[in-house]
């Protein structure tokens, strides 16, 4: 499964970045909430966890997932927020902008089902996903991580952004492509992220010149950086690290994507005196 279909599947509806970015406050609250995991939780998975999947994907019913609540929050839910908190406690360091408490970057395991033919209530993944301060879950660009018993996602980038968001985006390639090329073609960046997913237009977005020698990503309809690992990987006491190691390579793609739709919210200058 590719990245951007794991997300996919969270992405109902999208909203803006509020014009308000400032991200201090809180980082010094989830500062304060990072050491509140609980004792037993460790920060990656035991086989169980993995089993818990594979069967969940045969059972997808309330009547089977119900009495076994109790093993999911044990051996998925409770490991994935002491994940998501060490993994957050390092971003501390490198993209303290998407800082937030573990129980906002975890998703839910509930599917929404009121648009989709497909009526399984039940994610058979657990995800979480750190977006950037004073942006909505699906908004704007972040991180993700993903396990499911087949395979473990990380992933970074902005997927299916909203139509101004992918706008501001693309106006800000035309007179950036340069720069962000040479990100994506750093050689630690290409050997670690294995695949960049663009899902492309067939031509070019209407207003843009189709000759402009950025229109290969101009035309992309989201921007991401994905790997898929092994499903053992999610039993690595070194699972943390692995995740912050492929978020840390990752941050200036990020945050170069994300600047246009922070500027396009900063506070205007006031006018002084009628001068500008």
């Amino acid at each position: 499964m590719h990245a951007a279909d794991a997300f996919g599947t969270y992405v109902a509806s999208v909203s803006r970045c509020p014009r308000s970015m400032n991200y201090t406050g809180a980082v010094m609250a989830t500062k304060k909430t990072l050491s509140a995991s609980p004792a037993a939780a460790v920060p990656y998975f035991r086989p169980e966890a993995l089993k818990f999947l594979r069967a969940l994907a045969k059972h997808n019913d309330r009547a089977w997932f119900q009495p076994r609540k109790g093993v999911f929050d044990a051996e998925l839910k409770e490991p994935m927020l002491a994940l998501v908190r060490k993994v957050t406690d390092a971003m501390l360091e490198f993209a303290p902008e998407y800082v937030r408490p573990a129980e906002k970057s975890l998703f839910r395991i509930y599917r929404d089902t009121r648009f989709s033919a497909n009526k399984a209530p039940y994610k058979t993944h657990i995800a979480a996903w750190w977006p950037r301060h004073g942006c909505e879950k699906t908004s704007g660009a972040g991180f993700y991580f993903h396990v499911e018993a087949k395979e473990v996602i990380i992933a970074a980038g902005a997927w299916m952004p909203e139509k101004d968001q992918l706008a501001q985006i693309r106006h800000w390639l035309v007179d950036h492509h340069e720069s962000f090329r040479k990100l994506l073609r750093s050689a630690t960046l290409r050997k670690a992220f294995a695949e960049f997913e663009g899902n492309p237009l067939v031509r070019a977005p209407q207003g843009f010149d189709p000759e402009h020698p950025a229109m290969d990503l101009i035309r992309c309809r989201q921007w991401g950086l994905s790997v898929s690992l092994p499903p053992e990987t999610a039993l690595d006491p070194k699972l943390a690290a692995t995740v912050i190691r492929y978020f840390k390579l990752a941050t200036p793609v990020v945050n170069a994507l994300n600047e246009p739709i922070v500027a396009a919210h900063a506070p205007k200058k006031k006018v002084l005196f009628g001068l500008r």
